[in-house]
């Protein structure tokens, strides 16, 4: 025998959203590439998901044995805030459909706080395993940046949803050791199991091919990608360019969307204009996730300096595409980047130490490239066929049952 079927729980975050649209990110990313990588694999992979104004067909077929579940719950429009009372509601019609279709999972994986709510009463429900990754965790976030709130339940829910768990799955050993300090969990119920990426989209392009579709010439492009909020560390990267003084100069991309009605990006784009960075720093807005490798080849250094992140999927995307990046030393970018080998990790209230290392990058071609080959080499181990394997055998290990490839139900 072995796993045949899993139940993935999504609720807050359709995975067939584009990045940086809402709250869409690296999770929804995750998510859709995990399932098509394990559906290669021969597991059938149902993802749940609240219904959204966008929906088109309440059930998607997105790849081989992977399908998108549209269940109501609550109004479509309801804001990220209002969602918790709604878990009930979406719970209900989950089971209706498992019921109707006359399906039996294997295993049930909820992303999210939220869907581990939710998961947690599916797998009562069925008597099956209960595998969850947090993908961020509200005590780590407050922590992270002074003003960071979060809504009251949330701590308490990963408590408790850690607490009855039959597996955790965690990016980091920073995040591992974190579940156990701030929230008590059992280290023996968690596991390391890292993010992957797409080797063959996220990959080396000619970089000179890659600039010319994007119309740039021959400066420096610093590029930062991901959604426009506080905790991404935008500010950090404006200070840092004001104390940069390179002779060449250099320009910063930001690819993503602000999240919260252009609040931040306002509060950016004034400090750029009082850094007298306004003509230095382009606002692309957002792209479609299969443009970015464009973006990363062309790129010099991508930054993330963000105050915090459980893995960093941008840094390993820009890795994959042999460039190199500089990020702050938090949650799960130092076990991705190797320092002084594939970019450079930096403490996150420094912008004089981001500024040196980003002026030793953009000044030696020798030393970009030998990095941006590190860079490549470090990600081809993380691709999808890899974490999905390591995955599947996290079910089996649960379910008793074994890798055997696809003759499953």
């Amino acid at each position: 025998m072995s796993v045949g079927r899993a139940a993935f729980i999504t609720f807050h975050a359709c995975p067939l959203a584009a990045p940086g649209q809402g709250k869409s990110g690296g999770m929804n990313v995750y998510v859709r590439q995990l399932a098509a990588a394990l559906g290669n694999m021969g597991m059938k992979i149902d993802i749940f998901t609240r219904e959204h104004p966008d929906v088109v067909n309440r059930i998607e077929t997105i790849g081989s044995n992977v399908r998108v579940i549209h269940l109501k719950s609550g109004e479509p429009n309801t804001h990220m805030e209002g969602l918790y009372p709604e878990l009930p509601e979406f719970l209900s019609p989950l089971r209706s459909f498992q019921e109707e279709e006359g399906i039996q999972y294997d295993v049930v994986h909820s992303h999210y706080w939220l869907s581990g709510w939710i998961g947690r009463g599916l797998s009562q429900a069925l008597n099956i395993p209960h595998v969850i990754t947090f993908h961020t965790l509200g005590l780590i976030k407050m922590q992270s940046r002074a003003g960071e709130v979060e809504q009251s339940e949330r701590p308490i829910v990963e408590a408790e949803v850690m607490s009855t768990a039959d597996k955790i799955i965690a990016f980091s050993p920073h995040e591992r050791d974190s579940m156990a300090r701030l929230y008590d969990a059992d280290p023996r119920k968690v596991s390391l199991v890292p993010c992957g990426v797409d080797l063959s989209v996220f990959c080396p392009l000619d970089r000179e091919a890659a600039r010319e579709r994007l119309g740039l010439n021959g400066e420096k492009i610093l590029l930062y990608v991901g959604r426009v909020e506080p905790l991404k560390g935008l500010d950090l990267l404006v200070e840092t360019v004001a104390q940069m003084d390179s002779e060449d100069g250099a320009r910063v991309m930001v690819v993503g969307a602000d999240v919260n009605g252009g609040q931040e990006m306002d509060r950016i784009k004034q400090l750029a204009k009082e850094r007298d960075l306004e003509d230095q720093i382009d606002f692309v807005g957002q792209v479609d996730h299969m443009e970015l490798p464009l973006y990363y080849n062309a790129a010099d250094v991508c930054v993330v300096p963000s105050y915090y992140e459980s893995f960093g999927l941008v840094a390993l995307e820009s890795m994959a595409c042999g460039t190199p990046v500089v990020a702050t030393r938090v949650g799960g970018l130092s076990t991705i980047i190797q320092h002084g080998r594939t970019g450079y990790l930096m403490p996150w209230r420094c912008p004089d130490a981001f500024a040196n290392s980003l002026e030793m990058l953009i000044s030696s071609d020798g030393l970009k490239q030998s990095m941006g080959e590190a860079a490549r080499r470090r990600a081809e181990a993380m691709g999808w066929d890899n974490v999905a394997a390591i995955m599947w055998n996290e079910y089996a290990a649960l379910t008793g049952q074994s890798l055997e490839g696809d003759n499953n139900n």
